[in-house]
């Protein structure tokens, strides 16, 4: 399968997160990467992500097709996903969350 090179750049995108979330500890990696998607990536990035998921599309590291699962399809209820929902929006539980005052430019890794 050929990539047009907006395709090109969002796995290289993704891969970037995953390479990031490979040197963290192996219980992070999946929320992280999900977490990191979830919260910084729009509907129409989100969904064009699944679509080269759902075609097999070559260039993903292991790491990110991994995290799919754990990624909010649009238009999707995203009560599953990781990093969005109900905790995102009314705050996670330990007071983490927006209303608990964290940013969307706080790191996306996952506490433990």
């Amino acid at each position: 399968m050929s990539l047009s090179h907006t395709d090109e750049k969002l796995v290289r995108m993704a891969n970037q997160i995953a390479t990031f979330f490979l040197s963290q500890p192996e219980e992070v990696r999946v929320p992280g990467v999900a977490t990191h998607i979830n919260k910084f990536w729009e509907p129409r990035m989100r969904r064009r992500f699944f679509e080269l998921v759902d075609q097999d599309a070559v260039g993903f590291l292991p790491l990110v097709l991994a995290s799919a699962p754990e990624i909010k399809r649009p238009g999707e209820p995203d009560d599953g996903a990781v990093g969005v929902g109900r905790d995102a929006a009314v705050g996670a539980p330990g007071g983490h969350g927006a209303n608990a005052g964290e940013s969307l430019s706080e790191p996306s890794i996952p506490e433990r």
